[in-house]
């Protein structure tokens, strides 16, 4: 199945490409196929929803397309780089510099206050004013008067907004996010919802996510469905 997004004009630009993508795991006595034959790309500055069933391979893909693991098949490229043909190291890199992630379950460190949560990846890629950048995304994120409480201190819709302004911090290329809103009530996940798209459009980043929310999927400009780890477009020919 091959899913493509075509633009016109000569100033179209790919983000991400997948070609004949497959993922599989050695269980000893069986194999079991994760991802078969994916292939599509996905332009600059789109809004994608990837859904499907639990186990269907959407949280797998979502990784390869991020780096943080390489395919059985096949080659996966991001902003022109071909990172399925990269060492771990060199993954690390290029994440540090063009990609954010959003987890359901935050991931923020427990003993750093919201500002130190932002403030820490930017330390380490050596932004010139981490504390300046990091206090200015936590007010746009509504948490101007938390910058110093640690996520214990936070609800749990407060702590995906320090996990979205971590993300956005070193202005990726390209943000990906793992059911944003899978952890929060509906009230809560819609407002999640509006920070993502509203930075999306406003940093103009390309936004990639697993959800199940169908109405945060109704809000990407593209949905992409995988079952079984096929990926398919509706409305487009296998």
């Amino acid at each position: 199945m091959t899913v493509d997004k075509q633009t016109d004009g000569e100033h179209s630009h790919i983000m991400l490409r997948l070609h004949n993508v497959s993922h599989r795991v050695d269980l000893g006595h069986d194999t079991l196929t994760i991802l078969q034959g994916v292939n599509g790309e996905i332009n600059r500055g789109e809004s994608v929803a990837i859904v499907g069933p639990s186990g269907s391979g959407k949280t797998t893909l979502l990784g390869m397309m991020a780096g943080l693991d390489t395919p059985t098949e096949g080659t996966i490229e991001l902003d022109g780089a071909v990172i399925s043909a990269m060492s771990e190291d060199q993954r690390a890199q290029l994440r540090a510099q063009r990609v954010g992630f959003v987890f359901q379950s935050f991931q923020l460190l427990p003993s750093l206050s919201a500002l130190e949560n932002v403030m820490l990846p930017l330390e380490l890629a050596g932004h010139k004013a981490p504390l300046q950048r990091a206090t200015e995304l936590l007010n746009r994120v509504g948490l101007g008067e938390r910058l110093r409480h640690t996520p214990r201190q936070l609800s749990g819709g407060e702590q995906q907004r320090v996990a979205i302004a971590r993300a956005f911090a070193s202005e990726p290329t390209v943000l990906f996010a793992d059911e944003p809103t899978g952890n929060l009530d509906k009230h809560t996940g819609a407002a999640i919802s509006d920070l993502l798209m509203d930075l999306n459009r406003e940093q103009g980043a390309t936004l990639v996510m697993v959800t199940h929310d169908e109405q945060l999927a109704a809000r990407c400009q593209r949905r992409l469905n995988i079952d079984a780890g096929v990926l398919s477009e509706p409305g487009v020919p296998a």
